[in-house]
């Protein structure tokens, strides 16, 4: 080992929920010392930087769970930081597509449950859309004027140089080996040294549960890997998406659904479908990894995910290699789309736990043991939420004799 490095708090995760909770830890305690351990050459390098960039309004999800409270929270807390620092941002607005009346019926349902989160949002006819999306394609909507669209790459950059200017420490190429926990601390091994921290928090993403095994804890459920592909709008057809376009999501797969989303450079994605990536950082079709794979096929919880929704995943396996497929999907919001407007975009893969019954954990998943907190779920709207996720993980340190 080239180096030993003693600090308060050892963060393993250089993503956005890991640089976040940094970040508000120096806040609440400015004298303890933190390093941010992260196995990439990069911050953000996974999720935090291959996602739809959008600033969620809490509009999905149940009614005091950590999901729907953390987005509500956090998205002030991110709009405000991105003023401070002059990171750009849209409230763009998003629309909310029921395209016949069965999905009228589910959309009135999530109209409920946002204005139970406080969302300020609305139920607008046809003639009301296409006032705000022209091309759009519904029988109804809801309209999320709040909603908006950020570069969480450029958030996970000015949250790394405030934490380093700060005087703490955000380390790359710095994959994380082994974790001990011993009397005198928690000892660390790294590709670039052992280090020892008072005070342990994993935010590992994609690879969240196996550092909770690592550190001699069980994971609430395993990560399964989804891989998301986007294709972008060319030039000339960018004037049929304003903002963000949403359909209704299908209740019995448990993803959104292809949508249109404007970005803060100017473009319009469109995206994701969702089909198990084969390896965790698997962005192409080609990427094996055999552990990774062997893992989530050999694993109950996915096999019953896969059989109860085997329809819905052929067909994202078959947009996932036919474009006309993909394109198809999309003419559902917006009918003028053609194939010849579309060029590939970028690919995500998402982290999702998922439990031995086959159901998607639907809420964020913190554990805590004596010296260690695990982030063990953080699906969307994690990026949106994250400022909130970090203060609520420091509030569990107020114990911790951090100054």
């Amino acid at each position: 080992m080239s180096e030993k490095l003693t600090v308060d708090v050892a963060i393993i995760g250089g993503g956005i929920v890991g640089l976040a909770t940094a970040y508000r830890l120096m806040q609440r305690y400015p004298r303890t010392s933190i390093a941010v351990l992260e196995k990439e050459a990069k911050v953000g390098a996974h999720q935090s930087s291959h996602n739809s960039g959008v600033l969620h309004s809490g509009i999905y999800y149940r009614p005091g769970t950590m999901r729907a409270t953390n987005c509500r929270e956090g998205k002030l807390a991110m709009e405000e930081f991105c003023r401070k620092y002059d990171i750009p941002f849209d409230l763009c607005g998003k629309v909310i597509v029921a395209v016949n009346d069965v999905e009228r019926e589910r959309l009135h349902k999530i109209l409920e449950r946002g204005q139970a989160n406080g969302v300020n949002c609305e139920l607008i006819d046809r003639a009301r859309l296409c006032e705000i999306e022209p091309h759009t394609a519904g029988v109804e909507a809801i309209h999320v004027p709040e909603a908006g669209i950020v570069d969480y790459g450029v958030v996970c950059e000015r949250l790394a140089e405030l934490i380093q200017g700060a005087g703490h420490q955000v380390l790359t190429n710095c994959e994380v080996q082994a974790i001990h926990p011993r009397s005198e601390g928690i000892a660390i091994e790294t590709a670039t040294g052992e280090w020892q921290c008072r005070q342990l928090i994993t935010c590992g993403g994609l690879w969240a549960d196996r550092l909770v095994t690592m550190s001699g804890a069980k994971p609430e459920a395993p990560i399964v890997p989804f891989r998301g592909e986007f294709f972008e709008l060319k030039p000339e057809a960018r004037h049929l998406c304003r903002g963000l376009i949403y359909p209704v999501p299908d209740p019995a797969f448990p993803f959104l659904g292809v949508h249109f989303t404007k970005t803060i450079g100017g473009g319009v994605e469109c995206g994701p479908n969702a089909v198990l990536a084969f390896a965790r950082a698997g962005y192409s079709k080609t990427d094996l990894n055999l552990r990774d794979f062997a893992e989530a096929i050999s694993y109950g919880g996915f096999q019953k995910l896969a059989f109860k929704n085997w329809k819905t995943g052929l067909g994202e396996i078959w947009r996932s290699w036919n474009k006309e497929a993909f394109v198809k999907a999309l003419q559902r919001l917006v009918p003028e789309i053609r194939s010849e407007h579309l060029t590939p975009g970028h690919t995500g893969v998402r982290a999702q736990a998922l439990g031995k019954d086959g159901a998607l954990l639907d809420d964020f998943v913190i554990q805590q043991t004596e010296r260690m907190i695990h982030v063990g779920n953080a699906p969307s709207p994690a990026a949106t939420a994250s400022l909130n996720i970090g203060k609520l993980i420091v509030d569990r340190l107020k114990d911790a004799g951090l100054s």
